[in-house]
């Protein structure tokens, strides 16, 4: 369906009448659709598998099924908190005690759904673990909480694996979390040298496996999650340039 945007009107995305396509024979395919990842998302790649001789695909359908956005970021340990991944519920809490505090999150999610922190000596930890895990069924991303959130989480939107650029999402005073979703405001900021050498550390790998146009999470220099599926900020770090991207 041919789409017109317009921010000012509402709704912002037009739709006209759907009409056959030879996708042979476009551009480009964007991928667009929010995670969770599940077998209607695995049969859209399988099918789009066919396009990768004849049109650029982004992110490429076999990177998308290989790199889950939570877990793809324990491929660079250099350069991520300490993490496990595990449903036991006295791991977890262990872990907790050791690092000061963790963040749990789902493996499966986004926009900050289901991220919690667990400290030690709080009597909700228990309840926070049993519902996360579903009683101890279903794996869960623990990683060390870095108190310098408040500082805010970068989103370094990457192409190919140079970045186009970042913005900065602080949270508010009510919520740990920053994501936009949630309320988390942008504001201007630029790549430091510890930005840089996560990118450095993450580009060669995004290109081999097709990823290029991600979304990183930094948090006080430290890697937190590679966003593949949709990721957000790019409206937002234009509005902050006061110019579109260079693409």
């Amino acid at each position: 369906r041919p789409a017109a945007a317009d921010e000012t009107a509402s709704p912002s995305l037009r739709l006209g009448s759907m009409k056959r396509l030879d996708l042979t024979e476009v551009d480009a395919v964007l991928i667009r659709t929010d995670p969770p990842f599940d077998s209607a998302y695995l049969h859209l790649t399988l099918l789009l598998d066919h396009l990768v001789d004849h049109t650029v695909v982004v992110n490429s359908p076999m990177g998308l099924r290989n790199a889950n956005e939570k877990l793809y970021a324990c491929r660079f340990p250099d350069v991520t908190p300490p993490t496990i991944v595990t449903s036991d519920a006295e791991q977890l809490i262990a872990f907790a005690r050791v690092q000061g505090a963790a963040v749990l999150k789902p493996i499966e999610g986004h926009g900050g759904r289901g991220v919690m922190v667990v400290r030690p000596g709080d009597d909700n930890a228990p309840s926070i673990i049993d519902t996360l895990t579903e009683r101890g069924r279903t794996p869960v991303i623990a990683q060390r909480f870095l108190e310098n959130i408040t500082a805010g989480d970068k989103r370094i939107l990457l192409l190919a694996g140079e970045p186009l650029g970042a913005i900065l999402r602080l949270p508010t005073e009510a919520d740990f979390r920053a994501n936009i979703c949630v309320g988390g405001q942008t504001v201007a900021t630029e790549i430091n040298d510890a930005d840089q050498r996560v990118i450095d550390a993450v580009a060669p790998a995004l290109r081999a496996d097709g990823l290029l146009f991600v979304g990183l999470d930094v948090i006080d220099g430290h890697l937190s999650e590679v966003n593949v599926t949709s990721p957000t900020g790019l409206r937002q770090l234009a509005q902050l340039m006061g110019t579109r991207p260079d693409l």
